[in-house]
């Protein structure tokens, strides 16, 4: 009998990075199929040019670094991700600069998947918040698009149009009354194109923990620290949890493998720590949503909480206690 001895990990698993990718895109189909269904066609080709810009853009990168041009499904994830960010009216080539800071600049430049320091998605629609506030702040009624109301793709955004523009939940002003719990799970108020239907979402994340993708552990408590917290303060913890992109955040972007701490306790603190930081935004700010601060906040700090969070191997030796 042989005795094989080789460094960790000793459990090895079928599963690569396309594997998992596309079990991301797939859980991300009912949410695409809900933005199409309550905004209509433009979420879809929408989505269409994220998802293509933000693989052109990484087959390039590395055509030009001189890399392996093969690239894996990392880029579509991040290009729908994107795109469910984004208002449906949001111009392309604004969404297109947004490809290319998502790709190039926090994941290329940092060295590629693995290698970023924070989920490329949330950086650019950060990024594009600051720069286009009016067009990344415009939203629609749902079904707008059945009401034969027009909008030119191509110019702004912020072109007035009668009867479609409308207040996501958490913007609407005292006494303004907020869609009910029926419609808020179900996505029928304005929003970004892929955070408004919880019920499409909560599909995907039973998809992605069936599978194993993705652990429970940090978006319940994200989603639980903020419905405390809203519990707390006498808000309306409903509002709150099915408003904004919070479930999306959750799901999706706190559980990104690269960005996100790896041990179980660390996992909780981050999602703790997302929520506190998006009840802090939403109760104390000018800005109606914080999950996006959130989790790229907590995405700076990950390496610190993996330092104190992560166990220590069996055996090992501190540094400084070795002889």
């Amino acid at each position: 009998m042989k005795l094989i001895v080789e460094p960790s990990p000793h459990i090895k698993s079928n599963n690569s990075t396309d594997k998992i990718m596309l079990r991301v895109l797939i859980a991300l189909v009912p949410a695409l199929v809900m933005a199409v269904y309550i905004f209509g066609v433009r979420a879809l080709t929408l989505s269409i040019v994220c998802v293509g810009s933000c693989i052109i853009f990484e087959s390039l990168f590395r055509r030009y670094i001189r890399k392996d041009t093969n690239i894996d499904l990392s880029p579509a994830v991040t290009g729908l991700l994107l795109a469910f960010c984004l208002p449906v009216t949001l111009p392309y080539y604004m969404a297109i600069i947004g490809c290319f800071i998502a790709i190039v600049v926090v994941k290329q430049l940092f060295g590629g998947l693995g290698q970023n320091f924070a989920n490329p998605a949330i950086v650019a629609r950060i990024v594009l918040v600051l720069s286009f506030t009016s067009e990344m702040t415009y939203w629609v009624k749902p079904f707008w698009h059945r009401d034969d109301i027009e909008i030119d793709a191509v110019s702004s955004a912020t072109q007035a149009v009668d009867g479609i523009t409308a207040a996501t939940p958490l913007m609407l002003e005292a006494g303004e009354q907020a869609p009910d719990l029926w419609n808020l799970f179900m996505g029928y108020h304005g929003g970004s194109l892929g955070e408004t239907s919880e019920f499409a979402l909560l599909i995907g994340f039973v998809f992605l923990v069936a599978t194993r993708v993705v652990r429970t552990v940090t978006p319940v408590a994200f989603i639980g620290t903020v419905a405390l917290g809203a519990f707390i303060a006498g808000a309306d913890v409903g509002l709150h949890v099915l408003s904004g992109g919070l479930v999306l955040g959750a799901v999706f972007m706190a559980t990104d493998y690269a960005t996100t701490p790896v041990s179980l306790t660390g996992k909780f603190v981050f999602g703790i720590g997302c929520g506190l930081i998006t009840l802090v935004i939403r109760f104390f700010s000018d800005m109606p949503e914080g999950v996006s601060f959130a989790i790229l906040i907590m995405n700076i700090l990950t390496y610190y909480i993996d330092k104190f969070t992560f166990p220590k191997p069996f055996g090992a030796v501190k540094e400084g206690d070795k002889e």
